[in-house]
């Protein structure tokens, strides 16, 4: 494949800023109020989020996941503990999270150390799920190779029969995880490139507030 050149693709922000004026002394309430304007744009879409992990040797990897929680304490989502995301976090539970929110020219990047909830936590969750998400979450053995996509199907079809009443067991390996934030970043675009950052670190119990560099 010969070489793609991209240079012409780009774009000016124009929509907003962020100063320190604005933006609340407390991350958590900053990150409510941009969360709330994106909702208002996509609402099924806005709590789509970039999880970013690291192997304990020192392989980076980094997926899709949803927002299912969040308030002072952290940001939960819901894997299997078996996939690759959840054994990389055993062997390395710091990870970063990163929302973009292209409409409103913004990304949020968050950087902390995750933990399990409980597991009532986990069960609660996990009976809210529609029928066929439960059946799908036994089906699947997050990252392990299968065979063939009809494979996939027939279990499902099996299991969808095993528990018409509606009764699906939560499976041991699936449940949810914290990421306990010990650092979040706010970014907005401006013109010329020069973009506003705001990066909030937590000192003990405090969180400092810094302008970055664009």
């Amino acid at each position: 494949m010969d070489k793609k050149n991209l240079f012409e693709l780009r774009k000016e922000f124009l929509k907003r800023e962020l100063s320190e004026e604005t933006i609340s002394n407390s991350p958590f309430e900053q990150f409510e109020t941009w969360f709330s304007e994106a909702q208002k744009l996509d609402e099924m879409e806005a709590n789509t989020m970039y999880l970013a992990t690291c192997s304990a040797d020192g392989h980076p990897n980094v997926r899709t996941v949803l927002l299912k929680e969040y308030s002072s304490n952290g940001f939960i989502f819901y894997t299997n503990y078996k996939s690759r995301k959840g054994k990389e976090l055993d062997e390395n539970p710091n990870a970063t999270l990163l929302f973009y929110w292209k409409e409103l020219e913004r990304q949020v990047r968050i950087e902390g150390i995750t933990e399990k909830v409980s597991m009532e936590e986990s069960e609660n969750y996990f009976k809210s799920r529609p029928f066929e998400s439960r059946v799908a979450a036994v089906v699947s053995e997050q990252s392990k190779v299968i065979s063939s996509r009809e494979v996939l199907n027939k279990k499902f079809e099996e299991l969808k029969i095993k528990f018409a009443d509606g009764n699906v067991p939560k499976p041991d390996s699936w449940g949810g995880y914290i990421l306990r934030p010990s650092m979040i970043e706010f970014w907005q675009g401006r013109e010329s490139r020069l973009h506003d950052r705001i990066l909030f670190t937590k000192k003990g119990n405090e969180w400092i507030t810094e302008r970055l560099s664009p």
